[in-house]
């Protein structure tokens, strides 16, 4: 029988129910539920709206009910609207009327408002261990290729040299704003908005600090509209969410170049790659595609949880019963798309040498023959200026810059002298920016520690 029995001369038709039921997909927070149960219980008894024997057989029958779900001896009836009616229920069937005590002081939108951000608070936490453990393994990954040479890449095009580490460690910054950025969503979602009741709070002397206390919030909803009906924390960590998947997609895109006949800076491991059913040669880079792709799944998350609030008046609407399978399944995605690419990386294999024959074409150290001439004391334009006349010129007689004689070198300018060849080494390029943040190893090196230690703060 519906809660609302009472007011209603007609049974609600099934295809309502259907459609108004919650449990399929809400189900996954009944231990937050009960938590939740639990310390409003303790707090009823506390403040005498409820008797302590009633508290302590509702206590009892919801850690019953919690141990029996887990060990499958209690399954999820279908037949409930929801997660919360569907231990309420349980518990009433199994302790009687004091069962129906335990919703004294509260409504489901307060309720259903709490279960929420408990299940996410512990969702960033995981979420961030995660994050952890990839920008270890980039790491790792980064200290062993500390002189690993390769182009670095403007519009697509060899721009100039820098190390396989420097390269890695650019995504290890991303994914420590993404930490950042889910810590802090995570801080502003730990307030308590147990006590809000329907929407304007209630008559009853209730405790809300204890229960926060109980339930390891750092305070309560200052307003009672607000604490039913605030879904700002699922849109942020959605958001939060959605900047890592740009990062994965992102990373993603680059391996699945790296790993094709044009690149073959990397190979990935046979475990973490996929054939053909009619080309027997392939080795596909399906994992990262499946990023790219699922980040767009994401996007549509975060999309969905604005637009169904957009255009809410307050306090709760049943259009916020859609804030849950969007945030989970964002959730859910994050966290499968980066506990498989964890061992995908730690696992791939690195070719430095087609790395330094790349960074060998293409004219990437021209800056540095540049910046030669500047320190002999020319004008950078002007520098800049005969350096791409030597390009053209070598482009022009199938040449690199290291192939150029002396002789053509002093053509174009007569300050060039034989310490031009050192100047425009690839190694001597990259290891000359020192400079914090730059790619020459030291500086590198330095960054991976930085980072280590910013993981372990975490």
């Amino acid at each position: 029988m519906a809660l609302w029995a009472g007011r209603f001369k007609k049974a609600e038709d099934e295809r309502v129910n259907d459609f108004n039921s919650s449990i399929r997909f809400d189900f996954r927070m009944y231990r937050y539920d009960i938590q939740g149960s639990i310390a409003h219980a303790t707090m009823l008894a506390r403040q005498g709206i409820i008797e302590q024997g009633e508290c302590d057989r509702i206590i009892e029958g919801l850690n019953g009910i919690l141990h029996d779900i887990e060990s499958g001896a209690l399954e999820l009836d279908p037949a409930a609207e929801d997660v919360h009616m569907f231990v309420e229920a349980e518990l009433t069937r199994r302790i009687g009327d004091a069962g129906k005590r335990l919703h004294t002081a509260r409504s489901r939108n307060d309720q259903v408002a709490l279960d929420i951000r408990m299940y996410l608070r512990d969702e960033c936490d995981a979420v961030i261990g995660l994050l952890r453990q990839l920008a270890g393994v980039l790491c790792d990954q980064a200290e062993g290729h500390l002189e690993t040479v390769m182009p670095g890449y403007t519009h697509l095009q060899r721009a100039q040299p820098i190390t396989f580490a420097h390269h890695l460690m650019a995504y290890g910054q991303m994914l420590l704003r993404d930490t950042g950025r889910i810590r802090d969503a995570k801080a502003r979602m730990n307030v308590l908005p147990l006590g809000s009741g329907a929407l304007a709070g209630t008559t009853y002397p209730l405790d809300r600090p204890l229960v926060a206390g109980l339930l390891g919030f750092d305070g309560i909803s200052a307003n009672s509209l607000d604490g039913v009906s605030d879904r700002d924390f699922c849109v942020e960590f959605a958001s939060a969410l959605s900047l890592v998947m740009v990062h994965l997609s992102r990373f993603s895109e680059e391996i699945v170049m790296w790993c094709s006949w044009e690149f073959k800076f990397i190979e990935l491991d046979d475990a973490f790659a996929t054939g053909s059913s009619i080309m027997p040669q392939k080795k596909n880079p399906d994992i990262t595609e499946l990023v790219r792709g699922k980040s767009g799944r994401v996007f549509g998350d975060l999309m969905g949880l604005l637009t169904m609030l957009k255009g809410l008046p307050l306090a709760y609407n049943k259009d916020m019963q859609e804030d849950k399978e969007a945030i989970f399944d964002a959730v859910d995605t994050v966290k499968l798309c980066i506990s498989t690419m964890i061992p995908m990386i730690e696992t791939m294999k690195v070719r430095p040498e087609r790395m330094r024959a790349a960074a060998a074409e293409g004219f990437i150290n021209a800056t540095d023959c540049a910046d030669y001439l500047v320190k002999q004391g020319m004008p950078f334009r002007d520098a800049y200026k005969i350096t791409g006349g030597l390009v053209a010129y070598c482009i022009d007689n199938h040449k690199t810059l290291e192939t150029l004689t002396l002789d053509e070198y002093r053509a174009a300018s007569p300050v060039f002298g034989p310490d031009v060849y050192d100047a425009i080494n690839l190694e001597t390029c990259v290891k000359g920016r020192k400079v914090p943040g730059g790619p020459a190893p030291e500086a590198v090196a330095a960054c991976i520690a930085q980072t280590r230690a910013a993981l372990a703060s975490l």
